[in-house]
């Protein structure tokens, strides 16, 4: 599946994507969301970059760690989503300094170590060239600065992974058929088995430059990618 196909589906998804989100996950994503804002180290003052934002749940807990005295970048290729980011932030009444972006994450329109700390969620499978995504990411990044990447995940136990596919085929696409989206969301299966492995993703990023762990979360269904820049 090329970019213009991958842009395309988020476009689709975007007015329910917030809502189908909380129900297929139980409410448990904003939790898993969070960890990764955590890990990101971000705090009150940074300049913190989320990358793939799309409704904006990501960027919006980092606004909220850094405060009044930092700024936020939510980055995105689908304009729909950005739209609805927008949104969501107007009928929440919310002041927080978020700026929304249309870019691409394998060229992203920032200047060499911009960012203080930076967050991906559920973009880092759905981009052409990994590789390429985290090489920009460690490029906007400043030296010691960290990066958490949260993603589905290749559960180690056989017995998860079987959890894991009944709830896409039994659970995800049913629902998504309901709101007439089960292509769109039918091709989360195929993409996750083309997605590298924990210790796959900590192969490439060490390849970039990063020092990296994978931490797997929830039953070992989803994963914390986390990356930070060496101090030069």
């Amino acid at each position: 599946m090329n970019s213009e196909q991958i842009r395309t589906i988020f476009d689709r998804i975007a007015p329910v994507y917030d809502q189908l989100n909380h129900w297929l996950s139980l409410g448990q994503h904003r939790i898993w969301k969070q960890m990764a804002v955590k890990w990101s180290q971000a705090k009150p003052g940074d300049t913190c970059l989320d990358v793939c934002c799309g409704s904006g749940d990501l960027a919006q807990m980092l606004a909220e760690q850094v405060g009044a005295g930092g700024q936020v970048f939510g980055v995105d290729f689908s304009s729909a989503q950005l739209a609805i980011a927008r949104q969501r932030l107007q009928a929440r009444y919310l002041d927080l300094p978020i700026t929304w972006v249309e870019g691409d994450a394998l060229n992203l329109p920032f200047p060499e170590q911009h960012f203080d700390a930076a967050t991906m969620g559920y973009g880092l499978r759905n981009v052409t060239d990994i590789a390429g995504s985290l090489k920009e990411l460690y490029r906007v990044l400043k030296p010691g600065a960290r990066a958490a990447i949260l993603d589905f995940n290749h559960p180690s136990s056989e017995w998860m992974r079987t959890v894991q596919q009944w709830y896409l085929d039994a659970i995800v696409v049913p629902t998504a058929r309901q709101f007439g989206l089960t292509e769109e969301y039918a091709y989360i299966a195929p993409s996750l088995d083309r997605f590298p492995t924990g210790p796959e993703q900590v192969s490439l990023a060490r390849k970039v430059g990063f020092s990296a762990t994978h931490y797997p979360i929830a039953g070992g269904t989803m994963g914390v990618l986390v990356v930070q820049k060496g101090e030069e």
